[in-house]
C-alpha cells in the first residue's frame, strides 16, 4: 500500500478549512492531565540495526518439550492436528477478510456460520456471534450486554476468581461509563467462590454478575446455584468458560448462564507469544439485539438454493450510531476458521477424549505433588486441568529450580498478589505424558 504523507500545503489547507491555527488546537477538548503523554522510547534504529536487535531478543527465548510445559493461566499448549494448518493456509481462507458482499463471500460466510453453530452447541447457548478479538474483550463485551438490556441498572459484580487480566480489561472497558464495577475479594475459605459469596452484592440495581468456569485458579464452581440467586435478584449471569473443559463439563447454558464468553486459543490456535487469539461470545436468544460484532445466517436465494448472509451487523459503521451496540471492527476471521476446523476435525468423541486426557494428567500431577513433603494442593474444589499448590519456599524459587532443568513449572501467583507468593498455579494438558509428569514431580525442590 502506497503511503502518501500530507504536504505542508495540505496541512495549511486543512487548518484553514477547520479555522484552526495549529494542529494542537484539535486536542483542546482532551484534558491537560492526559494530553500528549511522554513515551519512553529508545533511540531510532536503522532497518539493519532493528533486525539485529530483534534477533538478539529472539535468541533469548528458551524452547521446551511439550511434555515439560506446565504453565497455563489463560494460554494453553494443546495438540493441533496438521489438518488445521493445511486448511488454514489455503488462499481462499488465508486472504479472505471482509464478508460484506455475500455474492462473493459465500465461503467466508459459511465458515462463520459453522463457527457460530459449533460455539453455540459447545456452550449450550441459543446464539453466537462471528467471534471477538480475544477472551478478555469478549468477556467485557458480554458484561456490557447485561447493562444494555437491564433498563437502567448500572452495576456489575465480578468474582475474584475471574482471570486478573480479564478483570483489568473489564475495568478499562467500563472506565468513563456510568457503570459501577464491584470486584470481590478472594473468600477466606480459599480459591473457590460460591453463591453465598455473591449474596451480599446482589440487589435491585444489579445488571450482571461475572464468573469463570473453571475459575482462574482451576476450580469448578457451582454455576447453577449462582445463576439461581443472580436471577432472583433480577440480574444476568455472565460466564467466562474454558472451551476445552466443556468437552467434559456441563455447558454453562444448561446451568443457567445468560451470556458465555471464552478464549478460543485452546481450539487449534498456537500460543504464539500471546496472540493473535480469538474470543467466543454466545448468549440466549433474548440478547441477540445487544450482541456486538456480526452474526452470519443461512437463507435461500431466488432459485431456492442455500446461501449465507450477514444477518446482523451492530457496529456504528453499518447502522445509526445511537443504535449501535459495538465498535468491534472485525472478527478474528482466520483464527475463528482455525477453531472451526479444529472442532470439526476432532468431532464430539475426539474433543471429549482430549478434555479427558487434560483432566487425568492434571489429577495425576496433583496427586504426585501432594505426596511431596511441604507441598499441598490448596484448591479444595473439583478442578479440570489447573490447580493451586502451596509451596514450602516462595513459588518463584521453585520455578527457577525447575527452569534450570528445562521444565516450565507453572505460574507464580505471587505476581498478582504478594500474599500468594508461596502458591503455584500448575496446569497439565493432553500434551503432558506420564513420564514427563513424573519427571516434573521428581524435579521439585525439597
Amino acid at each position: 500500500m502506497t503511503f502518501n504523507p500530507h504536504t505542508v500545503a495540505d496541512r495549511s489547507d486543512m487548518l484553514d478549512a477547520t479555522r484552526a491555527f495549529a494542529i494542537g488546537d484539535f486536542f483542546a477538548p482532551v484534558p491537560d492531565s492526559i494530553r500528549f503523554p511522554q513515551l519512553n522510547l529508545p533511540p531510532a534504529l536503522t532497518e539493519m540495526e532493528a533486525g539485529d536487535h530483534l534477533g538478539r531478543l529472539a535468541a533469548r527465548n528458551q524452547a521446551f518439550a511439550a511434555e515439560d510445559v506446565y504453565l497455563g493461566a489463560g494460554s494453553y499448549r494443546h495438540f493441533v492436528p496438521s489438518a488445521v494448518g493445511q486448511i488454514l493456509a489455503r488462499g481462499e481462507f488465508y486472504t479472505a477478510y471482509t464478508p460484506y458482499q455475500p455474492e462473493v463471500a459465500q465461503g467466508t460466510l459459511q465458515v462463520i456460520y459453522e463457527f457460530q453453530s459449533l460455539v453455540a452447541a459447545l456452550t449450550g447457548m441459543d446464539i453466537a456471534n462471528a467471534s471477538m478479538y480475544d477472551g478478555a474483550t469478549a468477556l467485557a463485551e458480554g458484561a456490557l450486554m447485561t447493562v444494555a438490556r437491564s433498563r437502567g441498572k448500572r452495576r456489575i459484580v465480578v468474582s475474584a476468581t475471574v482471570h486478573p487480566a480479564y478483570r483489568a480489561v473489564l475495568r478499562t472497558y467500563l472506565s468513563g461509563l456510568d457503570v459501577e464495577l464491584e470486584e470481590l475479594s478472594l473468600p477466606e475459605s480459599g480459591f473457590t467462590a460460591s453463591a453465598s459469596d455473591l449474596e451480599p452484592y446482589l440487589g435491585d440495581d444489579l445488571a450482571g454478575v461475572v464468573v469463570q468456569y473453571p475459575s482462574f485458579f482451576g476450580g469448578i464452581e457451582d454455576l447453577a446455584e449462582m445463576a439461581e440467586r443472580v436471577h432472583a435478584a433480577g440480574g444476568a449471569l455472565v460466564v467466562c468458560a474454558d472451551p476445552m473443559a466443556l468437552g467434559l463439563l456441563r455447558p454453562p447454558g444448561e446451568l443457567g448462564a445468560d451470556i458465555v464468553a471464552a478464549e478460543g486459543q485452546s481450539l487449534g490456535i498456537p500460543q504464539s507469544y500471546g496472540g493473535p487469539y480469538v474470543g467466543l461470545l454466545a448468549a440466549r436468544q433474548s440478547y441477540v439485539r445487544q450482541m456486538p460484532g456480526r452474526l452470519a445466517g443461512a437463507t435461500s436465494d431466488a432459485d431456492g438454493k442455500r446461501g449465507f448472509v450477514l444477518t446482523l451487523q451492530t457496529r456504528e459503521q453499518h447502522i445509526r450510531r445511537e443504535k449501535a451496540t459495538s465498535n468491534i471492527c472485525t472478527n478474528q476471521g482466520l483464527m475463528a476458521t482455525a477453531a472451526t476446523v479444529y472442532m470439526a476435525t476432532l468431532g464430539p468423541e475426539g474433543f471429549r477424549e482430549a478434555a479427558n486426557r487434560c483432566y487425568q494428567n492434571a489429577h495425576n500431577l496433583a496427586r504426585l505433588m501432594g505426596e511431596i513433603p511441604g507441598y499441598r494442593v490448596a484448591l479444595a474444589a473439583p478442578f479440570f486441568n489447573e490447580f493451586v499448590v502451596e509451596t514450602p519456599a516462595p513459588a518463584r524459587e521453585a520455578l527457577a529450580h525447575l527452569l534450570n532443568q528445562d521444565i516450565l513449572g507453572g505460574f507464580d501467583l505471587g505476581t498478582i498478589d504478594p500474599a500468594l507468593d508461596h502458591h503455584l498455579l500448575v496446569c497439565a494438558t493432553e500434551t503432558n505424558c506420564r513420564e514427563g509428569i513424573e519427571r516434573m514431580a521428581a524435579a521439585l525442590p525439597r
